[in-house]
């Protein structure tokens, strides 16, 4: 969003003004926040935008209101920015940079930070919640196309990067952020995704980069701010040594960016946007992990949003429907940012995850030892983030202390850990460092209950400082020193109406009446003269003066300079910090997952190296949560078993089964059949929702579950559109079920609900049909398919590892019975009617669906079509496809010699397939 200002020649601006108009040229594209006194006012279009954005009155600097103003005041000014920002604006505080009272003529002004949506501190961000800083750095193009993502979260320090190649590198990249969901976007100004640092509203990240790819991913829901920089920023000539410098490292292999220039080329140009916005000296940024996307099961945005993971589908249903919100009972903000990183990332090594497995159930078996590891944890704060205030320069001295007390609590829970045996509990127990020596210093520098800012005086404890110590006794014994001398000096002069005084102007004085300006002692200096007294001062006098009028700066200079000592110690442990945080956030981690274990009886899953996914009784774990804590029922358990299977290559270099249909007593396809409202899409998320905790290292709600790892979990689930790209919702269900069969292999889950119901009858059930067969045949995943497409049932006659599933549905003489149960076999009807009728429908428009639905059943297609459309509104009607009779109707008329048949004969043959018709309904 960016603001011009139309300034006048620095001949007509005021010397304030001629200030603004410097930080103004400067950073022409954000909006300056101007301090002058206790209010940060902004001028100009600036002033025009704000007011309108803020809600604020626009007034005028001068009579002629051709100068608009307007102003915050700046104790408040940190929610005014925040509301910026979140509209994607970037604002420029520039601040004053010496004391007024001191100051000689204008009071010096510079910028001292820009603030923009991905660097900006936001103090109402939940402690679960990341805000993300990415770019997007692109080498080569086409084929050869290679795209590095890189992103930060400054909050936190936490600093990654990956990188793409091939044909689809953007897809893939746009699709990372959109997993992501960034705060705000680098790129180059010739890759520009948009005009200017504004918003990206729907649709608008992905739309230009379609350009630049055959198959761009959806993103239209990310939600980030666009913001361009130089070209020259995203070369790896300039942007490579940059990201050494700022690592203090000589070479990038360390990280892990081997071979990976546009990955590194990326996080440089990060490092550059955080030093030319002044986001302070970045000591905490020491280190940069690289991540390749396969390290993990693939989770793409499409599918974290249609499960749910951690963002409701609807913002209108509440954290409620997610499964980080049903997961998280840690003790710590940094345990809950790992729990919602390890959602949407889940894990792949085998070893790794039956580490977890192995710990999980040693906590969850020992309630006493949990408790006591759990309890530990109780009052920890936000160490990584509290250490990037203190890298911020944003930390004063309450933050400080908050860190010391955090990290007093580490020695408590490495013991608490250390109680616990297994391998993984011992390897984070004896790797998590207790920093007792930082926290020992802390405590010994600072007081427990120090002031919000140094400015107030008395964070430093006493004892610290010989000087601190001697001005804090001097401004506290202050009034009794002058009582002393007051007294000294009746007796040494005689005088006993002598008075020792203080006024603003003249300072500290002795005051002694005319009558007695005969004792006056001659080491006396007069300073005023008054009609019936006379004032006088000591060197003494001078010298205490100056002690008690300066003590108090003094101290303050004295407090700043410890604490910058504090800070810089700090800052050198900021690696040990960052690696104990690391742990601890492992440590709550698990000590969540076993308490869930444990509260709500859920098993250990069984990894196997064969392709297998069965779940007995298994459960969904929100659903599950949800229905106890309304009292609306207990959830119905269901079991599952896929399996998938080899696929033998044909000449043609397709993969496909091999023989004749034997038996689906290994299934690799379940075709699920039923009712709306049954639970087809919930059985089909909880698959999904299992093998996702089970590849977290977490426990699941089933009574068994044996798991062959999964690569990658791909859903089609619900109904979506974009109508700002253009394409509709059958075109958003196309696009993503290409993703599915494009890449997916015999290590996925696939998830489809409903696939082809976006379009006519005859198309819709064409390709659902297909995508059944290339599942079975050339891809082999695991696949969980639920339709209400009947005819696909008799797929199972023609495919060896297809199953058919239904959802049981009781019938009676109200109505229907929802069971939730999933047993073997076709459903015989889909009960759309009744559904309706329970959604209240009226009555005469559910009597009329029921009359219609039983002329179609009967096949009676001429009928059907006079009844249902009048003749002058006559339209076809598709008829239910792959029925016996219906083929054998066609093969017939195939085989007729229309060009020998007499129009006796074929009145007769009509007369025949007639009745044959009747006689099949």
């Amino acid at each position: 969003m960016t603001t011009t200002t139309d300034i006048s020649p620095d001949a007509g601006l005021t010397p304030a003004m001629r200030q603004h108009r410097a930080a103004k040229d400067a950073y022409p594209d954000a909006l300056i926040f101007f301090r002058m006194g206790d209010f940060y006012e902004l001028f100009y279009e600036d002033a025009v935008v704000a007011a309108r954005e803020l809600q604020l009155t626009l007034t005028a600097r001068d009579k002629a209101r051709s100068v608009p103003m307007c102003g915050v005041p700046y104790h408040a000014a940190a929610g005014y920015v925040q509301r910026l920002l979140r509209k994607g604006f970037r604002v420029a505080m520039c601040d004053q940079m010496e004391d007024p009272k001191l100051a000689k003529g204008v009071v010096k002004r510079e910028v001292t930070r820009v603030l923009t949506p991905g660097t900006a501190l936001d103090s109402t961000l939940e402690a679960s919640q990341s805000q993300w800083l990415a770019a997007l750095a692109a080498v080569g193009s086409g084929a050869n196309a290679c795209v590095g993502v890189a992103s930060i979260d400054l909050s936190t320090g936490e600093f990654r990067a990956t990188e793409f190649a091939g044909g689809d590198a953007w897809a893939l990249a746009l699709d990372e952020l959109g997993r992501m969901r960034p705060a705000e976007v680098l790129h180059a100004q010739g890759a520009s995704f948009g005009s200017g640092a504004k918003p990206v509203r729907q649709g608008e990240l992905g739309s230009d980069a379609a350009a630049r790819t055959p198959k761009p991913a959806e993103v239209s829901e990310i939600g980030a701010t666009d913001t361009p920089l130089e070209d020259w920023v995203f070369t790896d000539e300039y942007a490579l040594p940059l990201l050494r410098q700022q690592l203090k490292v000589y070479s990038l292999d360390g990280m892990g960016l081997t071979g990976h220039a546009a990955a590194g080329t990326a996080a440089g140009a990060i490092v550059h946007y955080l030093r030319a916005t002044k986001q302070g000296a970045l000591e905490h940024l020491d280190t940069l992990r690289f991540y390749a996307r396969n390290d993990a099961l693939e989770l793409d945005a499409v599918t974290v949003r249609h499960l749910e993971l951690v963002d409701p589908l609807l913002a209108s249903d509440g954290p409620q429907t997610t499964l980080f919100w049903t997961m998280d009972a840690c003790c710590t903000p940094m345990g809950k940012r790992l729990l919602r990183a390890q959602l949407v990332r889940p894990m792949q090594d085998r070893t790794a995850i039956d580490g977890r497995l192995e710990a999980v159930g040693e906590a969850a078996a020992d309630i006493r030892r949990r408790e006591a590891l759990r309890r530990s944890m109780e009052g920890v704060l936000d160490l990584e983030r509290l250490l990037g205030r203190v890298a911020l320069d944003s930390a004063g001295p309450r933050e400080v202390v908050a860190l010391g007390n955090t990290l007093a609590k580490l020695p408590g829970v490495r013991s608490a850990t250390s109680l616990l045996v297994s391998a993984r509990w011992t390897e984070l127990a004896q790797g998590l460092d207790p920093l007792d020596d930082l926290s020992g210093r802390i405590g010994m520098t600072l007081v427990e209950e120090p002031p919000v800012t140094l400015n107030d005086g008395g964070a430093i404890r006493g004892g610290v400082d010989g000087e601190l110590d001697e001005l804090r006794e001097l401004s506290t014994s202050g009034r009794q020193r002058l009582a002393a001398i007051e007294e000294r000096e009746r007796t040494r002069t005689g005088i006993n109406s002598l008075k020792v005084r203080f006024n603003s102007v003249f300072g500290y004085y002795i005051e002694i009446t005319k009558a007695n300006s005969k004792a006056v002692p001659s080491d006396y200096e007069r300073k005023q003269t008054l009609v019936n007294a006379e004032r006088f001062t000591t060197p003494e006098l001078k010298e205490l003066e100056q002690k008690i009028l300066t003590a108090q700066e003094r101290s303050v200079e004295i407090e700043r300079r410890l604490f910058a000592e504090l800070r810089a110690s700090v800052l050198a442990s900021a690696g040990r910090i960052r690696e104990s945080a690391r742990r601890l956030a492992e440590i709550d981690l698990l000590g969540c997952f076993a308490h869930m274990a444990a509260l709500r009886g859920w098993v250990r899953p069984v990894l196997e190296d064969s392709p297998v996914l069965e779940v007995i009784h298994g459960r969904h774990p929100v659903v599950e949560r949800h229905l106890e804590e309304s009292g609306a029922g207990r959830f119905v358990p269901n079991s599952l078993y896929l399996c998938a299977h080899e696929l033998t290559p044909t000449r043609d270099g397709r993969a496909v089964t091999d023989g004749a249909p034997e038996s689906s007593s290994h299934p690799s396809l379940a075709l699920i059949t039923g009712p709306n409202m049954g639970g087809k899409s919930t059985y089909l998320r909880q698959a999904a929702l299992l093998v996702i905790l089970a590849q977290c290292g977490s426990f699941v709600p089933a009574e068994r579950m044996r798991l062959g790892l999964v690569d990658r979990v791909y859903t089609r689930i619900g109904a979506s559109d974009n109508v700002a790209r253009g394409r509709s919702t059958f075109m958003v269900e196309m696009t993503e079920t290409a993703a599915i069969l494009n890449t997916a292999t015999e290590r996925s889950l696939v998830l489809l609900d409903e696939m082809g119901r976006g379009t006519a009858t005859y198309d819709g059930l064409s390709l659902a049909w297909a995508t059944v067969e290339q599942l079975h045949n050339i891809i082999g995943a695991r696949t969980l398919f639920a339709t209400h497409y009947h005819e696909l049932t008799l797929l199972a006659e023609r495919l060896a590892r297809l199953e058919n599933l239904r959802v049981v549905v009781k019938e009676n003489a109200g109505g229907i019975v929802f069971l939730h149960t999933v047993e073997r076999g076709a459903a015989s009807k889909s009960y759309g009617i009744e559904v309706a009728r329970l959604a209240g429908l009226p009555s005469s428009v559910i009597a009329r669906a029921r009359e219609v639905l039983k002329l179609h059943e009967r096949a009676e297609s001429q009928q059907v079509r006079e009844a249902v459309v009048p003749a002058e509104r006559t339209a076809s009607m598709q008829m239910t496809m792959f029925t016996p009779l219906s083929q054998r109707i066609v093969d017939r008329l195939e085989e007729v010699d229309v060009d020998g048949l007499t129009p006796r004969d074929a009145l007769s043959l009509l007369a025949e397939l007639q009745r044959e018709l009747k006689g099949g309904a």
